[in-house]
Order: C-alpha cells, then structure tokens, then sequence
C-alpha cells in the first residue's frame, strides 16, 4: 500500500476515534440516561464500518481505471 493511502487511512481512522472520544464525553456529561434503543445502537456500530468500505472499494475502483487507461 502507498505511503498516501496510508494517510487516507490514518486520517480516516483517526476521525472515527475523535468523534467516538466526543460522543463518550459527551456522554459523561449527560444528565440522565438515555433508553437504548437497537436501531440506533446499530447505526452507530455497523454504518462507520460500511461507509468506509464503500470508500476503500471506490478508492480502489477508481485506482484500477487509471491504471487501464495508461
């Protein structure tokens, strides 16, 4: 993998762990529990994870076609 792609990464990793830490503070300061609820909790787990596949697959895609037209 590129030294660029790395830093794709990195920096992507990097914003999921900023928002996770923000909504953890957050959460600390809460004043009063909120119901969980398991389509939210779902959203939150699983939608971070896909998004960033649909990314790494259109990074790639869009890597391949470059490298046809060459």
């Amino acid at each position: 993998m590129s030294s660029a792609k790395l830093r794709q990464v990195a920096w992507v990793w990097g914003l999921s762990l900023a928002v996770a830490a923000a909504l953890a503070a957050a959460g600390a300061r809460w004043p009063q529990p909120l119901p969980p609820r398991a389509d939210v909790a779902l959203a939150l787990v699983l939608l971070p994870p896909v998004a960033m596949l649909l990314w790494l697959l259109r990074t790639r895609e869009s890597a391949r076609t470059e490298q046809e037209t060459r």
